[in-house]
């Protein structure tokens, strides 16, 4: 595509920017990675996570009892055949691969020594913003099968209090994903852009983490830690073209401090950078393409990471 001929497709109203125009806050999860209560050993009580609830066909008789799958563990020490290199802090969480056993964190959510909520964890869907949920998983324990899942959602509740999933992701135990039991292995989920209308707009962020394992794949057990939540808001763009003899003038507002990149690409596959970061002025920024750039045929602006 020409670079007159994106031009025309401005005219038209029809550029497309990608959704990767994104600007990632970190949303505080309360004791996102397990190092409360703090435990010599293992724990059953997780401060600050509601355990999911026993399902009525679980027998607790000659088995575990439905509180011991899931709890606490205290990471073994630096050279131990064991030990998990990338534990965040000295914790994490073990979950057996029994259907439904898992842990879940709302505005509503109880805990072990709370009876009551105490809204600790707060956030909200935002209108213009995306989110991502990120935890870090270890499969394979205690000769659990190939094929076992696992679950981690976003979700909010309805006015009737019921928690209706918003996005989920599997997660599945295979030897070629988890090789090392000594490793943890991030997988997220994430929620598209919260616009005016979505029924969860404004409603309370929920987190959740669940076994999905069939019956008959049954047995073993998960760990996980270093759950993290964040928000990601595209910035206010509007694009504008100069002369024809000049190039594409593209202008957006920016915010104080945030760093801006824009990127161009011809084929939506390949992007590349367009000069160097740009830095916020907390008004709006203006930068001419050049009509020599003749393969543009995509801009996008990025919000990068604050350093």
């Amino acid at each position: 595509m020409s670079f007159h001929a994106l031009q025309s497709i401005l005219v038209a109203g029809m550029l497309l920017l990608p959704s990767a125009l994104l600007d990632a806050a970190a949303i505080a999860i309360p004791n996102a990675s397990f190092e409360s209560p703090e435990t010599a050993f293992v724990n059953l009580n997780i401060d600050s996570w509601q355990k999911a609830a026993k399902p009525p066909d679980y027998v607790e008789g000659g088995g575990f009892l439905w509180s011991q799958l899931t709890g606490i563990f205290k990471n073994t020490p630096l050279g131990n055949f064991d030990h998990i290199d990338n534990c965040d802090g000295n914790q994490a969480i073990w979950m057996f691969a029994v259907p439904e056993a898992g842990v879940f964190q709302d505005y509503q959510s109880v805990d072990w020594n709370d009876p009551a909520p105490t809204h600790g964890f707060d956030p909200t869907f935002e209108v213009g913003k995306s989110y991502t949920f990120t935890v870090g998983a270890i499969g394979g324990g205690g000769g659990m099968l190939d094929g076992v899942t696992a679950e981690i959602s976003l979700y909010y509740r309805s006015g009737q209090g019921i928690p209706l999933t918003l996005a989920a992701t599997t997660i599945t135990n295979t030897s070629g994903v988890f090789g090392a039991y000594t490793h943890f292995v991030d997988f997220n989920v994430s929620v598209p852009t919260v616009e005016a209308e979505d029924s969860w707009a404004g409603k309370h962020v929920g987190i959740r983490l669940r076994s999905t394992v069939s019956a008959d794949l049954q047995g073993g057990y998960w760990d996980f830690d270093n759950f993290r939540l964040t928000s990601h808001a595209r910035p206010s763009v509007r694009m504008l073209f100069a002369k024809a003899t000049e190039g594409l003038r593209v202008s957006w507002n920016s915010e104080l401090d945030a760093r801006y990149q824009i990127q161009v690409s011809g084929d939506l596959n390949a992007w590349l950078d367009f000069e160097g970061t740009i830095p916020g002025s907390g008004g709006p920024i203006s930068k001419l393409i050049p009509q020599r750039e003749g393969t543009v045929s995509f801009v996008r602006i990025l919000t990068l990471p604050t350093p």
